[in-house]
């Protein structure tokens, strides 16, 4: 009888626990995006005033400090770069009380600093938690990244093939021509080989300033138009878009570009050793997600920050990938005195 008592005692506290931990999840859900939404606030009270280190800075400060107000043990493995090479949210840092669940964090406080600083659109901050271990520690480079909706075969696209070749599978796949596509690009001279390429097949190009993350998003929301992501980007963006595809829906593939030895040493210090594997959405995210995002700047995927009398109106997305829950929500937010 006392073997049988203790067992259950254990699977009682086991059960417990488990609840313990989902109840703590669902809370980080709603408490995760007031940490974007002070970002938020702080780099639009600096929009289009020219100085986007100023707009990201606020950024950095307001998520950091939102972040440090919260019950978890958390771990910068997606930031700003390393250490001592940055006084933003840093690889390796810290954040929280120190207490509660072990949360690993990728964030960019301001996705658009050029949008913010110039008045532009498309500009967000954005947040992923997941348990530890989840997500790829990848360094501050670049990424190669090709991203679609959800509802289409499995590995419809591949980083691999040639723009055409993609395009073809992709629009035989939605049962269109070529030329009913829209392909997501970032306006950078770089992928001016790319844009020629697209063009040639006669789909349709939609360049974007600055936000890989909400393009990538994009594709997932047929009120985009957007079929199809491709293109290079920051890897910590990369993992970011994956974050939000966990929850939302969607394929990406990937693969880290180094433009020295530096770059690779960096990555060989994050724990990557194979330089050039292609990575699919479950490699770059997995595991229960929690994804974040507060317009700064009006957008395709949500409105900026509006000043209305005594503070301010935000609309912001969260999302998590157990339940495939998406919230989008609209808040008004009066400063203390």
């Amino acid at each position: 009888m006392a073997a049988t008592k203790t067992g259950s005692m254990k699977t009682k506290g086991k059960a417990e626990a488990a609840a313990q931990t989902l109840s703590v999840e669902r809370n980080l859900t709603l408490e995760v995006v007031r940490v974007t939404e002070a970002a938020a606030i702080a780099a639009a009270r600096l929009t289009g005033l020219g100085d986007e280190m100023a707009a990201d800075q606020a950024a950095v400060d307001a998520m950091r400090t939102a972040l440090n107000d919260l019950e978890i043990d958390g771990t910068i493995v997606i930031g700003e770069g390393e250490r001592d090479s940055t006084p933003m949210l840093y690889i390796g840092e810290k954040v929280g009380s120190g207490k509660g669940p072990r949360i690993d964090i990728a964030l960019d406080p301001l996705e658009g600093t050029s949008a913010t600083a110039k008045g532009g659109s498309n500009a967000l901050c954005v947040i992923a938690f997941a348990n530890a271990g989840c997500f790829l520690n990848a360094p501050d480079v670049y990424m190669d990244k090709i991203a679609v909706g959800a509802g289409l075969p499995d590995n419809v696209v591949d980083l691999d093939l040639k723009p055409a070749e993609n395009l073809k599978r992709l629009a035989a796949a939605r049962g269109v021509a070529i030329s009913e596509l829209t392909v997501c690009i970032l306006d950078r001279p770089r992928h001016m080989d790319l844009i020629s390429q697209v063009r040639e097949t006669g789909a349709r190009i939609a360049l974007i300033a600055d936000g890989d993350v909400a393009g990538i998003i994009a594709t997932t929301d047929p009120a985009t138009g957007v079929d199809i992501y491709m293109g290079s980007g920051g890897a910590p963006e990369g993992v970011l878009a994956a974050a939000a595809l966990r929850c939302i829906g969607g394929q990406m593939q990937a693969r880290l570009i180094f433009r020295n030895e530096d770059e690779r040493s960096r990555a060989r210090r994050l724990g990557i050793d194979k330089l050039d594997r292609k990575y699919s959405l479950h490699d770059l995210a997995s595991g229960d997600v929690i994804f974040a995002a507060t317009g700064v700047t009006d957008g395709t995927m949500l409105q900026g920050v509006k000043r209305i009398a005594g503070g301010f109106k935000v609309n912001s997305l969260v999302m998590r990938s157990q339940t495939g829950t998406i919230r989008r929500i609209e808040a008004l937010i009066r400063p203390p005195a």
